[in-house]
């Protein structure tokens, strides 16, 4: 009897005439999607940058924001917490015209200061050459943008204020500096050719420099400066030994500055102005 089932169950497990019974066996659970891996934020720290402050401001009650430039970074914003507090160690570091070692963090237009530390190396400046040192600072504030790096820039300016604390010339000192800010600046170019014909400037010639094209042979009609060629070539080599040099470079630059500025006034240059004719 129990072969006689066993044998009508097999026949009904049989396939119907030209069928054929595939065996597929149970395949593996679909894989979970896999999770795309974070990209790891960039460090946003930077530590021992060195650095000037150029302009402080109070912000809140016990904190300074400080605008710095820097060799690497160019000119930065940075919150300086507690640093009007009386016990605060940043009080007596964050000096103008003192040369710093710079820490900060954060990714936001205002970075957060963690540290800095006096470096020296530079003499203080006193009388009319600390002075020149504010004027040389409200131009970096007025004609650099933030977060542009200007490295050359830098070395030129700690020059500068070398130059200054060891009493040189500041009405040659200032020229030199005006006109490598403006070049470093990408608003200044060549003296020594013609923008227009691309000759080389004659030194006997009469020239004037258009602000956004550079010089070119002067017209009757001109209002602007007018200067000689020699002049012209003597500050692309910066050499101000002549007298001539020295009075129509300082109205040239004053000229140039004012545009780019534009219209923008120096307080300090005024002061220089009224106090030493620079």
């Amino acid at each position: 009897m129990n072969a006689i089932i066993a044998e009508a169950d097999a026949e009904q497990a049989l396939p119907e005439d030209g069928a054929v019974l595939i065996s597929v066996a149970p395949g593996p659970a679909a894989a979970a999607p896999r999770r795309r891996a974070k990209t790891p934020e960039r460090d946003t720290r930077v530590t021992a940058q060195p650095g000037f402050v150029l302009h402080s401001y109070p912000h809140r009650e016990t904190s300074l924001i400080i605008d710095v430039f820097t060799r690497d970074y160019g000119r930065i914003a940075l919150v300086a917490k507690g640093a009007k507090r009386p016990l605060s160690k940043l009080r007596g570091v964050l000096q103008t015209f003192q040369p710093l070692s710079l820490s900060w963090s954060g990714k936001s237009e205002i970075r957060t200061l963690i540290a800095a530390e006096w470096v020296g190396g530079l003499l203080p400046l006193e009388k009319s050459a600390l002075l020149c040192g504010f004027y040389l600072n409200e131009l970096l504030v007025k004609l650099v943008a933030r977060d542009d790096p200007h490295a050359v820039l830098f070395n030129h300016y700690v020059t500068t204020l070398n130059q200054l604390a060891h009493l040189e010339p500041a009405p040659i000192v200032l020229r030199q500096f005006e006109r490598a800010l403006l070049k470093q600046t990408g608003v200044a170019g060549d003296f020594t050719r013609c923008t227009s014909s691309r000759q080389p400037v004659d030194p006997v010639e009469s020239y004037v420099v258009d602000p956004e094209r550079g010089p070119r042979l002067a017209r009757a009609a001109d209002a602007w400066p007018r200067v000689s060629g020699k002049t012209l070539l003597d500050m692309e080599r910066e050499d101000y030994s002549d007298p001539v040099t020295q009075t129509q470079s300082k109205v040239l630059m004053r000229f140039l500055l004012a545009h780019h500025l534009g219209g923008a006034p120096l307080n300090t240059r005024q002061i220089l102005i009224d106090l030493m004719q620079l």
